[in-house]
């Protein structure tokens, strides 16, 4: 009798761990190619031009430049609440435009991610793409970043020729430009992401701002450029 309740407790163990574990991988908190808010992400940039990963008019005369990876919390963070008053403001204005550039700090998953942004950038929706791969990231380092959920987030920022980008998202064209930003970031004393910078007619070049400035640091480092 005794062996018999010791073998009913462990299986009702097993099943609650069981449980634990088909709720936490159907728990929607992200990294699979069952896209969210793909709607509410397609909206955010209505009306804004894009050119490659430049946000606004690219003739604006101050450019406010983010360097990040995809997979890293903190910048789905930053374009949560930190950047959106300034795409509202001065995106939208015309005072200054905003350019994303991959900083690849968290690992390997992070180059395929940028230059299948990249190559979204080249249909016209990069931003897009951004912004849906941010609101349905993964865990960092956890493999999430494979071609069926690039692909998903592909098709859900309305890239029309799907096969276009499929070729160019693995080109050692867009590798290189993932290298290139990630040695500027580097050049610039960036340790972390997201890390910003500025240039404008009254910045000396591309001028750093820093690592994870506030709203009003960015506000301010925009009105001192111009």
């Amino acid at each position: 009798m005794l062996q018999l309740a010791w073998a009913v407790a462990f299986l009702a163990l097993a099943g609650v761990v069981v449980l634990i574990v088909v709720n936490a991988a159907s728990s929607g908190s992200g990294g699979d190619a069952e896209l969210e808010e793909v709607a509410a992400a397609n909206t955010v940039f209505r009306g804004i031009p894009q050119h490659r990963m430049v946000l606004g008019n690219p003739a604006a005369p101050v450019r406010l430049v983010e360097y990040g990876d995809l997979q890293c919390p903190v910048c789905k963070g930053f374009s949560e609440e930190t950047v959106p008053p300034i795409i509202e403001n001065q995106v939208k204005k015309g005072e200054a435009s905003i350019e994303f550039r991959n900083f690849v700090i968290i690992g390997p998953e992070s180059v395929p991610a940028g230059m299948a942004m990249l190559a979204a950038g080249e249909a016209g929706r990069g931003w897009n793409f951004l912004e849906i791969f941010y609101r349905n990231q993964g865990t960092e380092r956890s493999g999430y970043v494979s071609d069926e959920f690039l692909e998903a987030v592909g098709k859900a920022a309305g890239i029309e020729n799907l096969a276009k980008w499929n070729r160019a998202r693995k080109s050692k064209r867009l590798e290189a430009e993932v290298t290139r930003t990630t040695e500027e970031a580097e050049g610039l004393g960036f340790t972390g992401t997201p890390s910003f910078a500025v240039e404008g007619p009254q910045a000396e070049g591309l001028q750093s701002i820093g690592a994870a400035p506030s709203t009003g640091d960015l506000e301010a480092a925009i009105a001192a450029a111009g």
